[in-house]
């Protein structure tokens, strides 16, 4: 079973429900370590606490996923959420969007794959990375 973390802003919740459908529709069998919308850990206190609440998260997972929408470049978690995979050597799957014209170069120069938006490429990239 892999043991995935799904970075995502819930303001664009429904890409990430998108790319667990994606998954899910591929049979892959998975353990979801994401945050789930009805218990966000940023109400976890100050940064210092979220910071350990994601760190908590992320280290026993086999690979981390973060969706490469240009909102990525712009988000201080998604870094933090890569400098804790980088920290525990975690892979990074860069998932980019359908039709995007600009992508979070932050997040693909940090990736160990860059995806397309399909779930037969997402899970081909976990099961090779993780």
């Amino acid at each position: 079973m892999y043991r995935l973390f799904i970075s995502h802003s819930w303001a664009y919740s429904d890409a990430y429900e998108k790319v667990t459908k994606l998954i899910d529709e591929q049979g892959l069998s998975y353990y979801n370590h994401s945050v789930p919308m009805n218990d966000p850990i940023h109400s976890c206190g100050t940064d210092s606490q979220l910071r350990a609440a994601i760190d908590a998260k992320v280290k026993n997972t086999s690979c981390v996923l973060i969706l490469a929408g240009v909102y990525s470049s712009y988000s201080k978690w998604i870094k933090i959420e890569i400098e804790i995979a980088q920290q525990y050597g975690k892979p990074i799957i860069a998932i980019e969007p359908w039709a995007s014209e600009k992508t979070s170069k932050i997040v693909k120069d940090a990736a160990h794959k860059v995806v397309k938006w399909q779930g037969k490429s997402i899970v081909d990239a976990i099961k090779e990375l993780a």
